[in-house]
């Protein structure tokens, strides 16, 4: 049954027009939700389609279609609403509801028996309870409350009722059972052993009716977030082609405005090309006439009339200097070209980033979803390491004497610690905020990690990322670098059963590293190692932080 303190009530389910649990509940644009047959008969009474709660109008009568969520929900919630009868047994309902034991002698119509008989495995009204009463063997008789089925409550060989349970054996015994064969045995009332179940079932049935309830809710919530989601998404797709289509209308217009400036350029290379072909054809003129000139000069062999005809034979028409002539309109051409052709391939590569940043930030988000709460376990912790008290950062201590005393399951070698929880199915994520710091190890280990010794590695249980002054390496590739420039905030992403880890930048969305084709055996731990101070002041905590809070 529904608990009076569900987190679902029977009025969340409840039509607004027939006050009654839905029947193939549909949902208005606006928001709310009605019977189908109601919204529409309702609709059909009145000149517009109004709905009833908010009176939002609709232009055209909106197509309804039955919601499949709000449906199975009803019907889950109502399967909750059974009664005693569908809950219990026959004879647990005949127990709860005190259905009368009838006398095992009457024959025609039976009377109700108000004592059994442990003897004579018989219930009596009290008419046939009679001789009991009076003769003298049945007076010994030990007469209980009437009881059904009272062959199978007496023990067979002491003809008494089984009241004791023993815990040793798991069997009924009566009071002589228990004295002679049980006696250093943990032997229970049954009565008593019988409420205490009672009330445990009655507990692990609330709980079990609150977890329906809550996953109910969840499922709801989970619903909700969907739609929010989808209506957040469409909203983003709207804004986003707006922006590239934006984009591509101003690169659309600064195409228009280059192939007019090239055609310009290019207008104005074939003007300056014409002027010069028009002068340098008719100083070609000129000096085809001075060579005539000049021939004709030459065969004057008077030397005075050659004289008096040309003073001065040497003198040319003036003509342009070819030297200084330069047709810079294909330079100019070609430079624009090339100007351009970087800018397209910056241009590229900024979208190719912006496609990459936003699958890699989908991915992360989708990552994020799986957050677990991690606490540090202090009793693995190094001893040179201080955890808060939250248990939520850890950060290297130097401590003379610290080494002293060590418990069990502390790291002695490695300056670690784990996480106080493990996992050992599906997926789980959590976000460690790491700062300035010069050196330090994230990753998950198993609950069996060699806490003692050398540096282990996959195999032996650790799957980490170490960072040191600049750059990223693995226990699996020590010498090789997966990352170069430092990061602040680092998410890791675990999924046990597909054998997969991801480290990301969170700020970035940029994949540090990950390891695939894993195979796990066995719990794993979030594993920290803040480091020490090595190479440089370390003192700065690793800390646990929530997804979306920024530090």
């Amino acid at each position: 049954m529904a608990s009076s303190n569900s987190l679902l009530s029977e009025e969340q389910l409840l039509c607004p027009i027939c006050l009654d649990v839905f029947k193939r509940p549909v949902s208005t644009p606006c928001g709310h939700n009605f019977c189908m047959s109601c919204i529409t008969t309702y609709w059909n009474d009145i000149p517009v389609s109004q709905c009833p709660v908010c009176k939002e109008t609709f232009v055209r009568r909106p197509d309804l279609k039955v919601n499949t969520f709000i449906s199975q929900l009803t019907s889950q919630f109502m399967s909750l609403q059974v009664t005693d009868a569908h809950i219990w047994s026959p004879d647990q309902q005949q127990a709860r509801c005190g259905a009368a034991v009838l006398c095992d002698i009457c024959t025609d119509t039976r009377r109700e028996a108000v004592r059994s008989c442990v003897e004579c495995l018989t219930s009596y009204c009290d008419v046939h309870l009679e001789p009991h009463h009076r003769a003298a063997g049945l007076k010994r008789h030990t007469l209980v409350e009437p009881m059904a089925s009272l062959e199978d409550k007496i023990c067979k060989e002491h003809h008494r009722l089984l009241t004791l349970l023993c815990r040793n054996d798991g069997a009924l015994l009566c009071d002589v059972c228990a004295r002679l064969r049980h006696v250093n045995h943990d032997v229970v009332s049954v009565k008593r052993l019988h409420e205490e179940k009672m009330a445990l079932l009655g507990d692990t049935e609330a709980k079990v009716q609150q977890m329906i309830q809550e996953r109910l809710q969840k499922v709801l919530e989970v619903i909700m977030s969907v739609e929010q989601s989808k209506t957040e998404t469409k909203d983003v797709i709207a804004n986003s082609v707006q922006d590239l289509a934006t984009l591509v209308s101003e690169i659309q217009k600064s195409q228009t405005e280059l192939v007019k400036a090239l055609e310009e350029k290019q207008k104005a290379a074939e003007e300056q090309a014409a002027g010069l072909v028009s002068d340098m054809e008719r100083e070609v003129t000129e000096l085809q006439e001075t060579t005539i000139k000049l021939r004709e000069l030459k065969q004057t062999e008077d030397p005075r009339s050659f004289l008096q005809s040309s003073p001065n034979p040497s003198i040319l028409p003036h003509t342009m200097d070819l030297s200084t002539i330069s047709l810079n309109g294909q330079v100019e051409i070609r430079h624009m070209q090339n100007t351009l052709s970087e800018s397209v391939s910056q241009l590229r590569m900024l979208v190719n980033k912006m496609s990459t940043d936003v699958s890699n930030k989908a991915t992360l988000r989708s990552m994020q979803q799986y957050e677990v709460d991690v606490v540090l376990d202090p009793d693995t912790a190094h001893p040179m390491l201080i955890l808060s008290d939250d248990r939520k950062q850890v950060r290297y201590e130097a401590r003379p004497g610290s080494r002293l005393n060590p418990k069990p399951n502390m790291f002695t070698e490695l300056f670690a610690v784990l996480g106080k929880r493990g996992f050992s199915s599906r997926r789980f994520y959590f976000e460690v905020f790491v700062g300035g710091k010069m050196e330090w190890c994230l990753g998950v280990a198993t609950a069996s990690v060699n806490r003692s010794g050398t540096v282990p590695g996959p195999h032996f249980g650790l799957w980490c990322i170490c960072f040191l002054k600049d750059k990223f390496g693995t226990f699996t590739s020590p010498n090789v670098s997966v990352h170069f420039g430092k990061v602040e905030r680092v998410g890791v992403f675990v999924d046990y059963d597909g054998g997969q880890i991801y480290f990301y930048d969170v700020p970035t969305a940029k994949l540090i590293c990950s390891f695939t084709e894993c195979v796990f055996t066995e719990e794993l731990h979030p594993y920290f190692n803040p480091c020490d101070n090595e190479y440089g002041s370390n003192f700065g905590p690793m800390i646990i932080v929530p997804v979306g809070r920024t530090d």
